[in-house]
């Protein structure tokens, strides 16, 4: 098993068990980005759902064979981790090109979205 694998797979499993466990830093930005998207999802329901989708995700991207499954669940998750940006410019940007740390926490996903890539672009074509 690579770094890049394990690396990617403690990162989602610890933050989504933060999230479980009611001890997230990230909680505010996800209320605020969930009351801005999808509000009519209560929002109790819809965090622990999140967090549990985030350890998921950690969980099988440790499991070889399931890359084809497990990198469009990590690429949604991050496609919605980054929404923030767009949709709460107060809480990620202090100035054009200057990321407060919660912009800083989702840039950051570049690097597993590149390691995701790099994980796909290793796959052998599926077999019909």
């Amino acid at each position: 098993m690579n770094f890049a694998r394990i690396a990617i797979s403690v990162v989602y499993i610890w933050f989504g068990a933060l999230k479980l466990a009611g001890a997230s830093p990230a909680s505010p930005l996800v209320l605020a980005l969930h009351q801005h998207t999808i509000p009519f999802i209560p929002f109790d329901i819809f965090f622990p759902l999140f967090a549990g989708f985030e350890v998921l995700i950690g969980l099988l991207i440790l499991k070889k064979g399931y890359e084809r499954v497990t990198i469009p669940l990590l690429l949604l998750h991050l496609f919605a981790t980054a929404l923030p940006l767009v949709f709460l410019p107060d809480l990620t940007w202090t100035a054009p090109f200057a990321l407060t740390i919660e912009g800083q926490y989702i840039v950051k996903n570049v690097l597993i979205i590149a390691l995701a890539i790099d994980m796909a672009a290793g796959l052998k074509p599926m077999k019909r």
